[in-house]
């Protein structure tokens, strides 16, 4: 059994929901970056969201954006992205989701990725511009070395598409809150929860949903319908506040407002 699957049957068996937050991988230097992402894992995230930079993300708003800009000019590809979760598997067994763009994947290659990732722990890879035959593909490489293909739903999402991409997903489906680039939002619609009540027609895998989620009352809210709640863009800015010497202590203390257990898990470590 996969970690991924393995995590959501936990807790799912303990009575408790998911909460996967989200980082651009080399921001804001590979090295900082790496302890952030094990700062995440010490404190209780139960899925690590690792994003690939890219220099044109049109998925994602201006906060992620420029720490893909950050993280380029830090000297990060896909090569140290992967390098980065090899040393991180030396500490820590949180599953850990790649999240890119098709186009740094193809230069590097989808075979020698799938064959990568299963080598150094890489659970799962989302691919936000991958759809219908081309993601069908991914997927069955990625499957053959037991790594998930995390698949994106929208409030926009038809039920013919949410059929077909349910029948390539595996690990959990990716719910986006509403349409429209990331980004943190003071206030949710109710999109998501219609969404995540429809994709349920057509898969059993658990449902994250990410997207604009910033404040512990949202991820509360989410809770109640989805099985896991994806925080990035909130982490990411709290990056972009700080420098090398102060944001692995500033994202924790983020971590802390978010969610008391938190706190505890980092005081008992």
């Amino acid at each position: 059994m996969n970690r991924i699957k393995k995590r959501f049957e936990d807790l799912k068996g303990e009575g408790r929901k998911g909460f996967i937050p989200f980082v651009t991988a080399g921001d804001p230097d590979i090295e900082t970056s790496l302890e952030i992402i094990l700062k995440l894992a010490e404190c209780g995230a139960d899925v690590i969201e690792l994003g690939v930079p890219f220099s044109d993300p049109m998925a994602d708003g201006p906060t992620i954006q420029r720490s893909s800009q950050r993280a380029l000019a830090s000297g990060t590809n896909l090569k140290a992205v992967l390098q980065i979760v090899r040393q991180f598997r030396t500490h820590a067994a949180t599953p850990i989701v790649l999240f890119s763009y098709l186009n740094p994947l193809m230069q590097f290659g989808i075979e020698k990725l799938a064959d990568t990732a299963a080598e150094i722990g890489v659970d799962a890879i989302l691919v936000t511009d991958a759809v219908d035959v081309e993601a069908k593909e991914i997927s069955e490489l990625l499957s053959a070395k037991d790594v998930d293909l995390i698949s994106l739903i929208a409030p926009t999402t038809t039920d013919e598409r949410l059929k077909c991409i349910s029948d390539s997903a595996s690990g959990f489906v990716y719910a986006v809150s509403r349409a429209g680039v990331t980004g943190a939002r003071a206030e949710m619609s109710n999109a998501a929860e219609e969404l995540v009540e429809r994709a349920r027609k057509f898969t059993d895998l658990p449902i994250a949903v990410g997207f604009g989620i910033s404040t512990r009352a949202q991820i509360l809210d989410v809770w109640r319908y989805a099985d896991a709640a994806v925080v990035g863009s909130a982490i990411v800015a709290e990056i972009e506040r700080s420098d090398s010497s102060n944001a692995v202590a500033n994202v924790e203390r983020f971590l802390h407002s978010l969610l008391p257990q938190f706190a505890k898990a980092s005081d008992e470590i």
